[in-house]
């Protein structure tokens, strides 16, 4: 065993009532009055997605990983409007509160990067350092879905995820799909999704899907049905702008996300750093957890973060 994962047996499972109705159940580490880390998982994850990297920070941070709504022990709204980004950024706001705090350090991956970037750039009094990993900024996602073939193809299995009977599909043959998905990418000489862990995500995958499935079919940022079409109907919004000192760390062989997504970015990120990661996938968070450690440390004890 090493020694993160000896760390990782301190992890305290506890729950979350919030203002607005929601129950988050949530893995921490450190003690409550430190600093604090939120880390927000993306599909189809839950908090123990973290379960390497958290207990890196539990010594200087408290160090929070939730499960979103949707997923796992969280409350699972019916509703599909209760899964657009605002609804989830709402949650992290209460949850703030919550525990204590006014603002915290937001780290998120695939889908909890894109709360994590709706929530800096919509409430960024609440987010004082933001880490994103693989996971596009809207104007960025929209450019790449309106105009770049790749990204468009790679984005392909959205529509497929939106779709009505997604739920028995994922379930058949004791989530095979949702077991290869994982598999995808295979990085030479790691193999992260380990029996033990693919266990834990089984037992996850079986409190529900539907939840998690419906972040897809509530976001307006998806390809066009048909190849041959163009996502005209996306634009650039002026917003989004993100203030905060942003780090950036990118799995550049990841198959869904196009490295493309990075150009420009500085337009709407002004104060962002980006750590490209030559070998690492999609999977990131698991390929690579002591080295995003060992970033995001140097990261929080700059001053303030420079651009590259």
């Amino acid at each position: 065993m090493t020694a993160a994962e000896t760390r990782t047996t301190i992890a305290r499972s506890q729950f979350a009532k919030l203002g607005n109705g929601i129950s988050l159940h949530y893995l921490s580490v450190g003690q409550a009055g430190r600093p604090l880390i939120l880390f927000l998982h993306g599909f189809p994850e839950y908090s123990g997605a973290w379960e390497e990297i958290l207990p890196h920070f539990g010594d200087e941070y408290h160090a929070v990983a939730p499960d979103l709504r949707g997923y796992n022990l969280s409350s699972q709204p019916r509703e599909l409007s209760a899964y657009r980004l605002r609804a989830v950024v709402e949650d992290l706001v209460e949850l703030i509160r919550c525990l204590g705090y006014e603002s915290a350090v937001v780290v998120g991956h695939d889908w909890g990067g894109s709360a994590a970037w709706r929530l800096a750039s919509a409430i960024p009094e609440r987010v004082e350092r933001l880490v994103i990993l693989n996971a596009p900024h809207p104007n960025a996602l929209a450019r790449e879905l309106s105009g770049n073939p790749a990204q468009q193809a790679a984005s392909r299995h959205v529509n497929w995820l939106r779709s009505p009977d997604m739920e028995v599909a994922l379930t058949a043959d004791d989530f095979q799909r949702l077991k290869d998905w994982m598999r995808s990418m295979p990085r030479a000489g790691h193999n992260w999704l380990t029996p033990e862990r693919l266990h834990r995500y089984v037992e996850v995958w079986r409190r529900g899907l539907t939840g998690a499935l419906n972040y897809y079919r509530a976001s307006p940022l998806h390809p066009a049905p048909e190849s041959s079409q163009a996502t005209a109907a996306l634009r650039l919004s002026d917003g989004h702008l993100v203030k905060a000192p942003t780090l950036v760390c990118w799995g550049m062989r990841d198959e869904s996300l196009m490295p493309e997504l990075l150009n420009g970015i500085e337009e709407w990120v002004p104060n962002v750093v980006v750590e490209r990661f030559a070998a690492a996938t999609h999977w990131i968070i698991h390929e690579e957890p002591e080295r995003i450690a060992r970033r995001m440390h140097s990261f929080l004890k700059q001053p303030t973060a420079r651009a590259s």
